[in-house]
């Protein structure tokens, strides 16, 4: 043993440096790992119910649960393969419910956002303005990587022994898309909530000047709104269409199973699938449609119809038959009043910003809307992409809308209807403005003088010469907002304030002693004592 083998560093000091390097990593593991078998739990639990509810079991609680682990990674996007096939072949499953995909995206939310909060510390070192994330008060927070890196690691982890214990069920994961989904979900979700934790720091956007950062705000939120409008669109034409196809929907959901048990899962599989038929309702208004199988593509103007051997599902048995005519017409209300929507967004959105009377030129106003334009087809059509997926091979391959041609076509719809509709709106306000401005007698005299603000000196009132600055509108170097929709005016002597309280009067004029005099009652200065 040499002196240089003596000096070791032994594990307990590692392990002690380790924590002082990266304060809260512990903490942040084990909130990721505890968000993962929260969720675990959830689907466990509805397989466990399941289970016992079914009349004739095939298999005992173990692969009720393996199960429920290959469910809880296909919420995660990640494809698996029935090993139970007629021809013996595994058969891919990739349709994702969105509505199930919740369930883990908001626990991670969750758990990324308390990994933030630290341990309370004494002292005044904590300045406010300079806390750290919301919600930690006097608390020291945890810094943003061991934050992230603790709760996707802690997930992950768990996420992998969930996929190995699926694999003996027959629901096997995929171990490809397992490595790519589950990391890539829980990294983005996990970053949400620390991104949100820190009350949203602007971070790349500070390279941009207000107006641009202004610009970006209102097109973000425009974006946000056209597809709010056109996935709810999409729900609303998904409820019509079940209505129309009622007697076929219910036979359809008769046919499927039997037994209340498995009409029950059918049932929940149906409601969590629901917010993808909006999506796919969404393309289908949009103009691409989806499609039903290789080959088969449903659309407004399409002159195919449903494939007859298609699976029957109850939402499957509302897919309305070939396009053209007039509901192909009606459809569009959808993708134009997105196109609205997009468009008022934007100029009200602009005129809010600006303050009162000032509203973007229109070339900045149309860019505005081509950006919220293509911020609304990324995200339609990302929508449109997880949605779908394959529910077997050969004619099942795909099910579902294709993600780049949705996201074109609701980029197009927003642009063309929303440039002209942020223009019409942005005159309205114009128009508007200038008519409150003609009622005003005398302000466009007012405006060409420059104006004169009248201040009290002594007894007398002295004019005094203000000069208008010739400075743009908006805020001014000293913080101040300027607004040029004030009047002049006069500032008053105290003596004829018409909002101070005036003295009561007596009989003989103002109550006060008598012998008094009215420059003695208003002479501020104490007068001495008499000396005895």
């Amino acid at each position: 043993m040499t002196q240089w083998t003596d000096r070791r560093i032994p594990l307990p000091s590692l392990l002690a440096r380790s924590r002082d390097r990266w304060p809260g990593l512990g903490a942040s593991l084990l909130g990721g790992a505890l968000a993962a078998v929260a969720g675990l739990g959830a689907f466990a639990l509805l397989a466990i119910v399941l289970w016992i509810s079914a009349p004739y079991p095939d298999d005992g609680p173990y692969g009720a649960l393996r199960v429920a682990a290959a469910s809880w990674l296909l919420a995660h996007g990640v494809v698996l393969f029935r090993t139970e096939t007629l021809s013996g072949a595994p058969a891919p499953v990739g349709v994702t419910p969105l509505l199930a995909a919740v369930v883990p995206v908001w626990l991670l939310y969750r758990a990324a956002r308390e990994a933030t909060d630290g341990e309370a510390t004494e002292g005044p070192e904590t300045v406010k303005g300079m806390e750290g994330p919301e919600g930690t008060g006097g608390a020291e927070p945890v810094a943003v990587g061991p934050a992230w890196c603790g709760v996707v690691a802690g997930y992950v982890g768990v996420g992998l022994a969930a996929a190995l214990y699926a694999s003996a069920g027959p629901l096997r994961p995929s171990w490809a898309w397992t490595l790519v989904c589950l990391p890539l979900v829980t990294g983005v979700s996990a970053g949400v909530g620390v991104w949100r934790a820190y009350e949203r720091p602007a971070g790349a956007l500070r390279v941009l000047n207000r107006g641009e950062q202004e610009l970006l705000s209102n097109a973000g939120r425009a974006a946000l709104a056209g597809t709010a409008v056109l996935v709810g669109g999409g729900a609303l034409l998904v409820g019509l269409s079940l209505v129309w196809h009622g007697e076929v929907v219910r036979g359809s959901f008769l046919q499927v199973t039997q037994g209340w048990a498995g009409r029950g899962a059918v049932l929940l599989l149906a409601v969590a699938l629901v917010p993808n038929a909006a999506v796919w309702a969404a393309a289908y208004a949009l103009g691409p449609g989806f499609l039903l199988g290789a080959g088969h593509g449903m659309g407004p103007w399409s002159p195919t119809t449903a494939p007859p051997l298609m699976p029957p599902f109850p939402l499957l048995a509302a897919v309305p038959g070939s396009g053209g005519g007039l509901l192909g017409w009606a459809v569009g209300v959808v993708p134009f009043a997105a196109g609205v929507v997009v468009g008022w967004f934007m100029a009200r959105g602009a005129r809010a910003e600006r303050g009162r009377g000032a509203v973007w030129s229109a070339g900045r106003t149309v860019t505005g809307v081509l950006g919220a334009a293509v911020m609304c087809g990324l995200l339609l059509g990302g929508l449109a992409e997880v949605s779908g997926g394959p529910l077997g091979v050969a004619a099942l391959a795909r099910f579902g809308p294709v993600g780049w041609q949705v996201g074109g076509a609701a980029a197009g719809w927003v642009a063309g209807v929303g440039v002209p509709v942020a223009v019409v709106v942005r005159w309205w306000s114009l128009r508007q403005g200038e008519e409150r401005r003609v009622e005003v007698p005398g302000m466009a005299a007012r405006e060409a003088q420059e104006r004169r603000v009248e201040v009290p000196v002594a007894s007398a009132v002295t004019p005094v010469q203000a000069t208008v600055a010739s400075e743009p509108l908006g805020a001014r170097a000293d913080g101040a907002w300027e607004d040029q929709d004030l009047f002049p005016y006069e500032v008053l002597a105290a003596d004829v304030d018409p909002f101070l309280p005036e003295a009561p009067d007596g009989p003989d004029g103002p109550d006060r002693p008598e012998g008094s005099d009215s420059s003695d009652a208003l002479d501020p200065t104490p007068t001495p004592p008499e000396e005895s």
